[in-house]
């Protein structure tokens, strides 16, 4: 303990004094001017500080700030006569912890001021730090935080509260809380009653307040949960209210987009679903009260496949995308525009006066699809297939109108494509009849229904076989052939084409080999291989798998790839394509000119045929234009090294053409129609199949 101030006798007195005492032992040091004494609590630390007023060197006031600014966590206890009684009282009211008289001063007395001082410091230095950790708690969560006293008046905000409420702690002490804290309701926008006094009656409960709306002093709202809730001391009389709030916008807002991601198609952000089935019946419910019309238009691309199989997955998602955002504005606000999944969209018409308007509808969908469209550096151009089913004629509930819709678009594809047909009753036996070849091809492959027969291909200058392609058909139970037409789209949408194709390739190798161990001429056989074959990841090991297990030789297989599978000219093709050519298999593009024609793939792929189309075959004698290809195609193809194969030659003014401009090949009816195994092995044999004279 640091004794400042009074002389020797009163050090002395004061010393005896603490001597006396019993409960405690002070060590006390004497300096005689507050110089001194600043200069000692320079030098260490001092557990109290009795100032003796008045001081030689100083002013009382002087001597206590200076004081307080050298031991600012030591209690300093000021001791004076009658006449600084004034000076002492001012000290205490800045913060001198006690005052005592001189002529007072007893051995009992001062060691127990000097201990409440000391216990007294220390307890200010506890609840400072547990003041101070609770502020930098309630500041560092993430809820904000109002005080009020009984009176509803605030006496305290945490920063979060500040922020939101757009008043200072400062500035928002002793106001009111509904002043602060100005919460509405979320819908109504109605004031909220003051949850003080909401709070009073049941003293013991919190208040929650949800889907509310805070106003803050600027005027901006901002969606709030408020939760309210009493403090009381400990005899549990209420001294106030803890108001606690969350700004609820960042959470609202994802469950906004959560609930959005639920309902919308995340590629195209069109309606799903979901959200089409909740619509539709909503738009039911409308026509039915209203008396109105009502139409739904299945939607489906034509041969948007074809994008995806020649430019990737990538292209055909922008142009998707394209395509929803065109089909969003071509129909009215109070219609709805929902993908399906695929290229399959739904388009719901809403009050309708005609029928007719359906269809009118349709035609504006179609005219917006057909657009060209810009992507990555392409110009894409795509049709639509519509099916149409209209309330009441065609079901009065969502579920009978999607089935009539969709069952109408296939039939549009069927006739042709890129028109729109309404739903007639008859269209369920086409569908029943799709059903039933679904159903049917499941098991064919283990019933062995499929049966391959072999179309030969005719070298034109000699008349000789050269080579046969394979065509599957299939035998259903009843004996019914089947033509790949009406069964291998159907096996493409239902995943059955891999396993088809598979099937088809072994089995045109082991009968090539059979009839080379019969003592027939070798040649080759083709088969025609879907996108959807090469693009599977195992379809080059099968291939190789497949001549190993036949121990056919790999020339004699010749695979048949359209323009599409080779027009992505990506890493995976290229690699595939080298490697069956490293194998030894022929490679030929089918349907030469009817897809998206690039002569750049001739350069980049190891080619060995160019198959003309036999739609251009077919015209060489009604069309110039169609002879002109043919020609073009047939040069082209000698110039590059490769042999060139006429499809479809049915007539003898089609061959004579043929033949005068050197084409190599060709198969069509003109020279045989497709045939089975025995009676192509016949032909091998007899050469009976040739019509070249």
């Amino acid at each position: 303990m640091l004794h400042i101030g009074g002389n020797a006798h009163d050090a002395r007195q004061i010393r005896e004094l603490l001597v006396k005492s019993s409960s405690e032992q002070y060590d006390v040091e004497w300096v005689e001017t507050l110089d001194d004494g600043l200069e000692r609590l320079r030098r260490s630390p001092i557990s109290v500080v009795l100032l003796d007023l008045p001081l030689p060197d100083g002013p009382g006031s002087d001597a206590f700030e200076a004081l307080v600014q050298a031991v600012p966590d030591a209690p300093i206890i000021v001791v004076g006569t009658d006449a600084a009684e004034e000076v002492a009282r001012l000290m205490v009211q800045k913060g001198a912890h006690d005052y005592l008289l001189k002529n007072h001063l007893d051995s009992y007395w001062l060691p127990r001021a000097i201990q409440a001082a000391i216990e007294r410091k220390l307890a200010e230095e506890l609840l400072f730090a547990e003041t101070e950790r609770a502020a930098v708690t309630l500041n560092s969560i993430g809820d904000a935080i109002i005080s009020t006293d009984l009176s509803g008046r605030v006496f305290y905000l945490n920063r979060v509260a500040e922020a939101m409420t757009g008043w200072p702690r400062a500035e928002a002490a002793g106001r009111p809380l509904q002043e602060v804290l100005r919460i509405v309701d979320g819908i109504t926008k109605e004031p909220i009653e003051d949850p003080l006094t909401r709070a009073v009656p049941k003293s013991d409960g919190s208040i929650l307040v949800s889907h509310s709306m805070l106003i803050r002093r600027d005027g901006v709202e901002a969606p709030v949960d408020v939760s309210t809730a009493p403090i009381h001391d400990r005899r549990g009389l209420m001294l106030g209210m803890v108001s606690v709030f969350r700004d609820m916008s960042a959470i609202n807002a994802t469950t906004q987009h959560m609930s959005h991601l639920a309902s919308h198609d995340p590629l195209t952000d069109l309606p799903n679903r979901l959200l089409l089935s909740d619509r539709l019946g909503r738009a039911l419910s409308l026509a039915q009260r209203h008396q109105r019309g009502l139409a739904v238009l299945f939607l489906d691309l034509d041969r948007f496949k074809y994008v995806n199989d020649s430019l990737g997955h990538a292209v055909g998602d922008q142009l998707l995308q394209a395509l929803a955002r065109d089909l969003a504005m071509c129909v009215r606000s109070s219609d709805t525009v929902s993908r399906q999944g695929g290229d399959e969209f739904v388009v719901v018409l809403s009050e309708l006066e005609h029928t007719g308007d359906a269809a009118l509808g349709a035609k504006k969908i179609m005219a917006v699809v057909a657009q060209p469209h810009q992507i990555a550096g392409h110009e894409l151009h795509v049709t639509a297939s519509i099916g149409i089913s209209v309330f009441p004629d065609d079901g009065d509930d969502a579920e009978t109108l999607m089935k009539s819709a969709d069952i109408a678009m296939y039939h549009a594809k069927d006739q042709g494509r890129n028109r729109y047909r309404f739903f007639k009753p008859d269209m369920n036996v086409h569908a029943v009849e799709r059903q039933t070849i679904e159903t049917g091809l499941r098991g064919a492959l283990k019933r062995q229904e499929f049966v391959l027969y072999y179309q030969p291909k005719i070298n034109l200058k000699t008349g000789a076989i050269v080579g046969g392609e394979a065509l599957i058909r299939w035998r259903r139970p009843d004996r019914t052939l089947v033509e790949p037409v009406q069964f291998v789209p159907i096996a493409e949408e239902c995943g059955l084409i891999v396993p088809i194709g598979r099937w088809v390739v072994h089995e045109a190798c082991r009968q090539a080999q059979a009839w080379q161990e019969a003592g027939l001429q070798p040649i080759p056989v083709s088969v025609n291989i879907s996108a959807v074959e090469f693009r599977s990841g195992s379809f080059l090991h099968s291939i190789d798998a497949i001549l190993k297990e036949t121990c056919l030789d790999p020339r004699y297989l010749e695979i048949e790839l359209t323009e599409s599978v080779l027009m992505a000219q990506n890493e995976p093709t290229t690699s595939v394509l080298r490697a069956l050519k490293d194998l030894g298999v022929q490679l030929a593009i089918d349907d030469f000119g009817v897809g998206y024609s690039s002569l750049s793939y001739l350069r980049h792929f190891p080619i060995d045929a160019l198959k003309v189309d036999k739609s251009f075959v077919q015209g060489i004698t009604s069309s110039p234009d169609a002879g002109a290809i043919v020609r073009a195609v047939i040069g082209m193809g000698r110039s590059l090294h490769h042999r060139v194969i006429a499809e479809g030659v049915e007539t003898r003014d089609q061959f004579a053409f043929l033949q005068a401009e050197d084409c190599s090949e060709g198969q069509g009816y003109y020279f045989s129609r497709p045939l089975v195994a025995e009676q192509f092995a016949h032909a091998l044999e007899t050469g009976v199949a040739s019509r070249v004279s």
